[in-house]
This record gives C-alpha cells, sequence and structure tokens, in this order.
C-alpha cells in the first residue's frame, strides 16, 4: 500500500503572475491601479494601537462586516456571507448546493477556477459554448441542470448581460441554485443583488479586489435569501470558523464609509479604458465590448503569444490564455493613464 494512490489529484487553478521584479507595469491581474482610500490607513492607524486585539479569534460571523454591508447596502444581515475573496465563497457555495446528478452549467469561455472547482467537490458540469462573439446565449441554459454559473460581466471577455436577461434565467430555473459572480460588476454592469428577495435560488457574489481597491485583503461576499446564506454557513462552519481576520474586517468594513473615493475610482478607470478602447482600434485590434477593468484583445496580423513575450521583454505584464478559442486573445488589465500610454507606445513598436 502506498499514500500516493489516496492523493487527490487535481490540476490548480494557475494565477496571473505576480513577479518580484521593480518597475513593471503591471496589467496581467485585473488590480486596481489606484491606492486605497485614506480611510484605510486611518484605520491601520487605530488597529496600531488596539493591537491586542489580534491574540484574540475573530466573530465567526463577520458581525462588523456584515452589519457594514448591511447597512451600506439596505440588506438585511442575515442575507449577507463574507468570505476570504470571492474565491473562497463561491467554493463554499459550490460545496454547499452542487450535489445533483445533474451538470452544473457555465460557459466554455469564462472564468477558469470553476473548472477547477468542479473537480476539486466533484460535481458533473456542462461547459455551454459561448457564441462567435464571445457573448452568453441565455436560452442555451433554458435545460435540466444541477445548477447554473454565470459571470456577469464575464471574465476574460468582459462581457455583461443585462439584467433582464439574467432574470430570465432565474424564472425558467426556478429549481436550481444560480450563482451570478458580480466581481467586475461596479465598472459598467447592473447588479442581480436587487433581486434576491423576488428569487430564492439566486445568490450574487462580490468581491473588494477590483473596484474597492483591496486584492491584498482578500475579501468576497454573496447576496441571498436567509435559508441559502444559513445553508452556507453551515458548511463553512464545518470547515473553519476563523475564516477571516480581525484587521480585514476592520479595514473592509472602514473603506465603506468613502463612497465619494469609490466612485472617483471606478469612474477613473471607465473613463481610462474608453481611452483605450479608442487606441486598441487606431493600431488594428479586435475586442468585445468590456464593461470590466480590462479589455479582451486580439489582432488580425499578429498572434497574441508574440505580443505578450514583446511586451514583457518592455517590462509590461498583460495575460495570455493558451486555450482553446481564446489563444489569440491578450486580456489586458486597465491601469493608469500613464501606464496605458506607455502600454500603447511598446505596441506601436511591436506592431510597426
Amino acid at each position: 500500500m502506498n499514500w500516493r494512490e489516496y492523493v487527490k489529484n487535481v490540476t490548480p487553478y494557475v494565477p496571473g503572475e505576480q513577479p518580484k521584479i521593480n518597475n513593471l507595469i503591471k496589467l496581467n491581474t485585473n488590480e486596481n491601479p489606484y491606492s486605497p482610500s485614506g480611510v484605510v490607513k486611518d484605520e491601520l492607524q487605530k488597529l496600531a494601537e488596539d493591537y491586542d486585539c489580534l491574540r484574540r479569534y475573530p466573530k465567526p460571523d463577520c458581525d462588523a462586516l456584515r452589519d457594514a454591508l448591511s447597512e451600506y447596502m439596505g440588506i438585511a444581515p442575515e442575507k449577507i456571507f463574507t468570505g476570504v475573496g470571492s474565491d473562497d465563497v463561491i467554493c463554499t457555495i459550490f460545496m454547499t448546493f452542487f450535489h445533483s446528478s445533474l451538470p452544473v452549467l457555465f460557459a466554455d469561455i469564462t472564468y477558469s477556477f470553476y473548472q477547477v472547482w468542479a473537480d476539486f467537490v466533484g460535481f458533473n458540469k456542462e461547459l455551454i459554448p459561448v457564441k462567435d462573439d464571445l457573448s452568453i446565449d441565455i436560452n442555451d441554459y433554458r435545460k435540466e441542470n444541477g445548477g447554473i454559473v454565470i459571470a456577469n460581466p464575464n471574465a476574460p471577455t468582459g462581457l455583461a448581460l443585462p439584467l433582464e436577461k439574467i432574470e430570465e434565467v432565474l424564472k425558467f430555473n426556478r429549481d436550481s441554485i444560480v450563482i451570478v459572480d458580480e466581481a467586475y460588476i461596479d465598472f459598467g454592469g447592473e447588479s442581480a443583488v436587487k433581486l434576491i428577495d423576488k428569487y430564492d435560488n439566486l445568490i450574487v457574489t462580490q468581491t473588494y479586489s477590483k473596484s474597492r481597491n483591496l486584492a491584498g485583503l482578500r475579501i468576497g461576499m454573496a447576496f441571498a435569501c436567509e435559508e441559502v446564506i444559513s445553508r452556507i454557513k453551515a458548511v463553512k462552519f464545518s470547515i473553519n470558523s476563523y475564516t477571516m481576520n480581525e484587521p480585514s474586517l476592520r479595514l473592509a468594513s472602514a473603506v465603506l464609509k468613502d463612497e465619494k473615493y469609490f466612485r472617483e475610482c471606478c469612474e477613473r478607470v471607465m473613463k481610462t479604458r474608453e481611452w483605450s478602447v479608442k487606441e486598441f482600434k487606431k493600431l488594428g485590434f479586435e475586442f468585445p465590448e468590456s464593461s470590466a477593468n480590462f479589455v479582451f484583445v486580439t489582432h488580425p496580423k499578429h498572434k497574441a503569444s508574440d505580443i505578450y513575450a514583446a511586451l514583457r521583454e518592455r517590462r509590461i505584464l498583460v495575460r495570455h490564455f493558451n486555450s482553446d478559442r481564446v489563444d489569440n486573445y491578450l486580456r489586458i488589465s486597465i491601469g493608469t493613464d500613464e501606464e496605458m500610454k506607455a502600454l500603447f507606445a511598446a505596441l506601436d513598436e511591436i506592431l510597426a
């Protein structure tokens, strides 16, 4: 008998490169290019003065953050679940609800972690091909299933479904859990959170990593009816009662007080994105319309892998997915105006 016979064999998710190299222009992981709100710095100073709190466990229900989100969003605290980034939240949801013999449906081109979780948790899946223009056709989700996952806006394409399309999916699939992953919703989409009281099968997930400028804290949340949230918590407390640390809870609660800065950062990213779209067009790139903080581009005359390598030589990182249907695309995060100008100066040289 050999212990290697009993190892769980999975192919892990590969995140975007996080190199230890200085003076890079990093446009490969969709991080917000702007610093967190000054409220975060103020709260850190308070925490330094109250560091004795770190010897105690944080509250399992994450009361401070849950209540702050409740007040901010006008949602009852019993309808909110928080976790260590939306990845942790979504994985817990998968472990809670996806145990049917029927397949869980999600797009073939979407956040690739969904497939990893399916293999890890061990549920059946069916990848629904997106259309040639990379958009999701909701009619493809009108079939018997064990659950549905839709990233909206989708990643890596950036395409967003209007809220009425999301609601059509919910209406047709009343007996299935429908997860709407809204990691990029604040950059141009319309949130489905307003529908959680209407559909008890809906779970909406969001994150602090993009529009809240706090990817380093790992803060994610889910919104759903009270029964659904209670089921997720039961699974969470069966794994680890103390998943979120005290500094994260305090900082994530405090940042909700600076709505002005949050809106300003989102507007800056969207404004730079629209300028960048025009520049990509001038260079001959093609891409779907983005409602996220990135653009998914391809060039009819140049291989994406060659552009990726040439940019990396110039210390500019973008994301290349070496996978079916999208291996000739690059996902380029929206940086500051200065970073994007440097990107286009480099592309001018590479494509000349």
